[in-house]
């Protein structure tokens, strides 16, 4: 006879935030980072990633649309914002940003460096080379 589970047993491929800067309720990856599909649709994710499929597409404006952030609630572009931001810093520097559609999905490409630069050059309104909070809200909601 074994023994009963005083606890449901909990799929161990999330764990929950107790505090810190992810403070919202829900699933989180081990890495502390809310899934972006926890977030966003996923057929919406697929549909903008294919739209930007070929180097040297990517279109922020027209990718926020698709992805459907731009009728966001400013808390939930907060947590977009956390799940890209992927050294915790606080900011979205250029080396995140090459790599921000694997942010949305692992099929994501890169993007080039002519794309990238575009992005942070749009978002960096302050100029010190990286995209804050602020500035990615106002570039979503632009």
């Amino acid at each position: 006879m074994g023994r009963k589970r005083l606890f449901p047993k909990r799929n161990r491929s999330f764990a929950f935030s107790m505090g810190g800067s992810n403070t919202a309720a829900g699933p989180y990856r081990q890495n502390g980072k809310m899934a972006m599909t926890d977030l966003l649709k996923a057929e919406d994710i697929k549909k903008a990633l294919d739209a930007f499929a070929v180097a040297d597409s990517f279109d922020h404006r027209k990718f926020f649309e698709l992805v459907g952030m731009r009728a966001m609630e400013a808390d939930s572009v907060n947590k977009v914002f956390q799940a890209l931001d992927v050294d915790a810093s606080g900011y979205i520097e250029e080396e995140e940003l090459k790599f921000v559609l694997k942010g949305f999905s692992e099929e994501g490409r890169d993007l080039t460096d002519a794309e990238t630069k575009k992005f942070l050059d749009a978002a960096d309104k302050d100029g010190d080379g990286k995209i804050g909070m602020d500035e990615f809200q106002a570039l979503v909601h632009e």
